[in-house]
């Protein structure tokens, strides 16, 4: 990790900036860092104080905990646009999970907890864009143990692909192009199977011609017919 720095202005990448007025903005770019952590740099750890809150500017972060086997369990992607570190919000004193940036440089807009708070007692419209967020991330949990309950290693498998594919891919002719930081084991982790289901899946979709895949790369053909 590299020494942190006063972010000189705000990253113009987060849409709740509009909502802020000159004096709210000030608030935030007064009391809050931008910080840099080089690839598979851990972000915080538990038992950490949880004072603060992460704006995702720039690279990927994995939030994780482990089983009692020892066994990574990633529980959330954070991609650039994102929040993590949030449960701060709600009282939680000490962080519980890990946050590591994956394999590129990570910058963040760091913004301590009491300025969030002083922003969203304050600023109606910034209360309800963090609600929302938390609301989604609820959401996402939810349907994560649904799926964990209902469906086979298979499928959770390639519903990760296509989920990840519709939020972070793009569009290249009738295909579709995502481009990520994962190794097969992060996506076992993510899951919940192993690695080398993992291969087996995505060696499948391939020799169906569904899918092309290399290193960081995956190459989805048609997304209706990858099932």
């Amino acid at each position: 990790m590299v020494p942190v720095a006063k972010y000189p202005s705000l990253p113009d990448c987060f849409s709740f900036l509009d909502m802020l007025n000159e004096r709210e903005q000030e608030l935030m770019i007064s009391t809050s860092t931008r910080r840099v952590f080089k690839r598979f740099s851990f972000i915080y750890l538990p038992d950490e104080e949880a004072t603060q809150i992460y704006f995702l500017i720039k690279g990927s972060v994995k939030i994780t905990n482990h089983s009692e086997d020892g066994r990574e369990i990633i529980k959330h992607l954070m991609h650039p646009k994102a929040i993590f570190g949030e449960m701060a919000l709600v009282g939680q004193q000490k962080r519980v999970d890990f946050a590591q940036a994956l394999r590129e440089e990570v910058v963040l807009f760091e913004v301590p907890i009491s300025t969030v708070r002083q922003l969203m007692s304050s600023n109606f419209a910034f209360s309800h864009f963090m609600m929302k967020w938390f609301g989604q991330r609820l959401a996402q949990a939810e349907s994560r143990v649904e799926s964990l309950i209902l469906k086979n290693a298979r499928t959770r498998i390639v519903e990760f692909i296509k989920e990840t594919a519709r939020s972070q891919g793009r569009k290249v002719g009738y295909e579709t192009l995502l481009q990520h930081p994962l190794t097969h084991q992060d996506i076992a982790n993510i899951t919940s199977t192993s690695r080398q289901t993992v291969t087996l899946v995505l060696n499948e979709l391939k020799k169906m011609n569904l899918i092309y895949f290399n290193r960081g790369k995956i190459l989805i053909r048609d997304m209706a017919k990858l099932l």
